[in-house]
């Protein structure tokens, strides 16, 4: 097989924009940045599995919130973005990038069907000049151990061939002050000519690409951003449990030490992680540590704290249904106010909520929800049973609920109309007193 096009033959069609972009994966990840590189000039293709997601996108509309349907017509309408669910296309593209889900089984293991299903369908269709980048966040070592592999078995070499490069998304939905293309990437390849085409790539978009030495540090680095995150959150959620025994309220606690400027950053505690990073990617390194005999104590004890949250949430509620309303939770009629993962967002994957309607039926009570960005819960495999929900509207359906119950604090939520509308309110994310509201029947949790 005869190589392909010179690094320098492909770094200039980079800068002057004269390659084509294939990102596998139209989702919270993968969307944004088809649109970013579309933005300033390039040719791209969005590939999904899923048809109806291709067929809204070419007619110019979006399905996620926060994604405005005006960025992507007006890529379309300039021809500069295609969604396609055919795969066989990817051939069509120069670079392509990777950004398919990486869950956990049921046994809290590493599942990585989606990716090794996209590196054969990359595989059957690679070339010569191909730049393949996964930035789905996984272990240390699974670009070079697994993708790779797959890639090899075409017979094209690595590094000669074609490119292997990883760049692990850093996609923070809803957040505008840090969007996908003012946020640096990190950048490790299979060889240096990888990493010098990935840098030039990014850097179309993205400011001061930092290369790494390996793909694994890479890998090893978006690992360490989520499981900062996790442990403490983890801490502050301990600390809420300990300092609300003793009275104390730990956002007051919080707010109060963030006025230090150096050596303390802010935390803030709830009802429970959600969505696809935080809950998720530290346990992929705590399943590769056992390979070398090494455990992650601190990972999973935070996991543990985080994971105990919902419990704790509706411990609470029963203790102040109890209080203020001198019956626990049985036969209680709860208004859940959010089930989404984070605030503004159409995303319920591992919301906290799902699991705390699930206990508060188990244990007896009414359970209807709130929330205007998702209007009806879909179907998910932990929580099946509460497929096909409808969200509650809050126009005359306070007067039905003994408690509200706020889960996730979305913007546009009357908080006033909410407190004056039941008897008894358990929030879970300080949204009264952000609100200025307080009174008797609000109870932190």
């Amino acid at each position: 097989m005869s190589a392909g096009p010179s690094i320098e033959t492909l770094t200039r069609r980079i800068a002057e924009k004269d390659c084509r972009v294939g990102v596998i994966g139209l989702g919270y990840v993968g969307l944004p940045l088809a649109l970013a590189f579309g933005r300033v000039g390039f040719r791209v293709f969005g590939f999904d599995i899923d048809a109806n997601k291709s067929a809204e996108l070419n007619a110019g509309r979006s399905y996620i919130h926060h994604i405005p349907a005006t960025s992507v017509a007006e890529l379309v309408g300039a021809e500069r973005f295609e969604a396609t669910s055919d795969f066989r296309r990817l051939g069509e593209a120069d670079a392509l990038l990777i950004c398919v889900p990486t869950p956990l089984t049921r046994h809290r293991e590493p599942d990585l069907s989606f990716v090794t299903q996209t590196a054969q369908e990359v595989a059957r269709e690679l070339r010569p000049g191909h730049l393949v980048v996964l930035e789905s966040t996984t272990f240390p070592g699974t670009t070079r151990d697994v993708v790779k592999p797959i890639l090899d078995a075409t017979g094209l070499v690595c590094g000669g061939d074609y490119y292997l490069a990883y760049s692990p998304e850093r996609e923070n939905p809803c957040n505008i002050q840090f969007e996908t293309s003012g946020i640096p990437r990190v950048i490790g390849g299979e060889g240096a000519d990888a990493a010098t085409l990935a840098r030039a790539l990014y850097g179309m978009i993205t400011p001061s690409p930092v290369v790494v030495s390996s793909t694994a540090t890479a890998e090893a680095a978006k690992l360490t951003e989520n499981i900062f995150r996790s442990v403490n959150i983890a801490l502050v959620n301990e600390l809420k449990v300990i300092y609300g025994a003793m009275g104390i309220d730990i956002w007051e606690v919080i707010d109060a030490a963030a006025t230090k400027p150096f050596g303390y950053m802010p935390f803030y505690p709830g009802p429970g992680l959600g969505g696809h990073c935080i809950p998720i990617d530290p346990f992929y390194l705590t399943w590769k540590a056992r390979e070398f005999d090494m455990t992650t104590r601190f990972i999973e004890l935070a996991g543990e704290i985080n994971t105990a949250m919902p419990y704790t949430v509706v411990q609470s509620t029963a203790i102040a249904l109890d209080r203020v309303l001198g019956h626990g939770l049985k036969g209680a009629k709860i208004l859940v106010v959010g089930v989404a993962y984070k605030k503004n967002l159409d995303d319920m994957r591992e919301s906290p909520s799902l699991t705390i309607i699930e206990l508060l039926e188990k244990y007896g009570a009414e359970v209807g929800y709130h929330d205007p960005f998702i209007p009806v819960i879909s179907w998910t495999r932990e929580h099946s049973a509460l497929a096909g929900r409808r969200s509650r509207s809050l126009d005359g359906a306070l007067k039905e609920f003994d408690a509200a119950l706020i889960v996730t604090d979305h913007d546009g939520i009357d908080w006033k109309a909410l407190v004056a509308g039941v008897p008894l309110v358990v929030d879970t994310r300080n949204a009264c007193a952000r609100a200025g509201l307080a009174g008797p029947n609000i109870v932190k949790a």
